[in-house]
């Protein structure tokens, strides 16, 4: 697959293995590989996992940031070819610190740095802004397996 940025919602989908509603990163501005990566996460009004009370404004909850960021980092690791047919698995998290909610019609940048990389594990430093201004980043721990393509069982 040749990579030509900006990389659009279907050339994520011939990456990552998540889809709709679980792929929550819209598209690639840059790319260098082994080094850094930096995508979009557009936020609108009828997003499923939205949290809100009566009266108040809804807010996308931390957890979901968090894992758009990991599938800003996973693109970049699934990009290389010699781990184009392998699965990333999210390991850990650590020193995560959220900064201020995001809310609907926030367009949020998602960059994912290098921290250490081996062939099989390797940590990213993430942050996510909106308007630049940081909302959430933390460092996390990744491992790569072989993709499992068996057939699921027909009882």
């Amino acid at each position: 697959m040749d990579i030509s940025l900006p990389l659009d919602y279907s050339a994520i989908e011939r990456i990552l293995p998540h889809r709709y509603p679980f792929l929550l990163v819209d598209r690639i501005t840059e790319l260098e590989l082994d080094k850094r990566i930096v995508g979009i996460k557009n936020v609108t009004f009828n997003e499923r996992f939205l949290s809100h009370r009566p009266g108040e404004r809804p807010v996308l909850p931390p957890t979901i940031l968090t894992e758009a960021v990991a599938q800003v980092g996973a693109i970049m690791i699934l990009a290389k070819p010699e781990n184009r047919e392998k699965l990333i698995y999210f390991m850990g998290i650590e020193r995560v610190r959220y900064r201020r909610p995001v809310y609907p019609g926030d367009v949020v940048e998602i960059e994912a740095l290098v921290r250490r990389l081996r062939s099989r594990m390797g940590r990213l430093h993430g942050i996510a802004r909106v308007g630049g201004k940081v909302v959430v980043e933390g460092t996390m721990t990744f491992a790569l397996g072989p993709r499992d393509d068996t057939s699921v069982d027909s009882r």
